[in-house]
């Protein structure tokens, strides 16, 4: 409705809560249970999509943190750059842990142990660094700053060399450097949805005009859905025969947006 930015799904200076919600941020006097919008601090770590508690929660696991399962979401999801699948046989993280070590290690030593093994350390060099700069919220999505007694460290380094030094410079880093790769699949799940199909390789131009509008446009949601509304693969879609035959016809949908809000 405010035709605001796509990228504000990656950082922003609000987010929505009500009384439960609130109490897991940390967000003191909210009540009842109506969600409502409100204003965060600037040095806040919340704002987008990354650092929700059902995002967070999600790609945990159910006693810890998974770094490996929110660096892979945020590579599947916003970069649009998924790894490649694991080869059979990989241990457990916990595996990594030396026999007869005497205290808890953090997952970032856990990882580091871990990428020893050639085999594993070519999709943890990607993924690990995006889990670990949100370290510093624990498996249900609280703040926290230690891990087993240890001062937390967020801190990394993207596979393209961008160095941050937590979520909200990781986020940044996002935005700055690698909002192309993020309006691209936008792009294509809101095409997915609206077409009911997977985007082909026949769609790479369209979906190559919308991210370079979207560019242009500092991504502008109406940019981005009034785009996929004139685009050929809606504009021209196969649709089935009413008449339950197994033929399809191609079928046009003029969209005009001189009336468009």
């Amino acid at each position: 409705r405010e035709d605001r930015s796509v990228l504000e799904l990656l950082q922003s200076n609000y987010t929505f809560v009500n009384e439960q919600l609130a109490a897991v941020y940390g967000i003191p006097e909210i009540k009842g249970a109506e969600m409502r919008r409100i204003e965060l601090p600037s040095d806040s770590m919340r704002g987008g999509v990354l650092t929700m508690g059902s995002v967070l929660t999600v790609t945990s696991n159910p006693t810890r943190t998974s770094p490996v399962k929110r660096g892979k979401w945020i590579l599947e999801n916003i970069l649009g750059a998924p790894p490649a699948p694991p080869p059979p046989d990989i241990p457990s993280l916990e595996d990594a842990k030396p026999k007869g070590a005497e205290k808890s290690l953090t997952q970032r030593e856990l990882l580091a142990l871990h990428r020893e093994d050639p085999k594993c350390a070519t999709c943890h060099e990607r993924m690990d660094p995006l889990g670990l700069a949100l370290e510093n919220f624990n498996a249900f999505g609280r703040q926290r700053t230690h891990e087993s007694g240890q001062l937390i460290d967020p801190s990394g380094e993207l596979a393209t060399g961008e160095k941050f030094s937590g979520a909200r410079d990781l986020k940044q880093s996002l935005i700055e450097k690698h909002r192309v790769e993020f309006y691209r699949v936008v792009t294509e799940k809101l095409l997915t949805y609206i077409l009911g199909r997977g985007v082909e390789y026949y769609d790479v131009p369209t979906v190559d005009a919308i991210v370079a509008r979207l560019d242009r446009d500092n991504g502008r949601f109406s940019t981005l859905l009034l785009s996929v509304l004139e685009s050929a693969p809606f504009q021209q879609r196969r649709v089935a025969a009413r008449d339950g035959s197994q033929g399809s016809k191609l079928v046009a949908h003029p969209v005009s947006t001189s009336s468009a809000p």
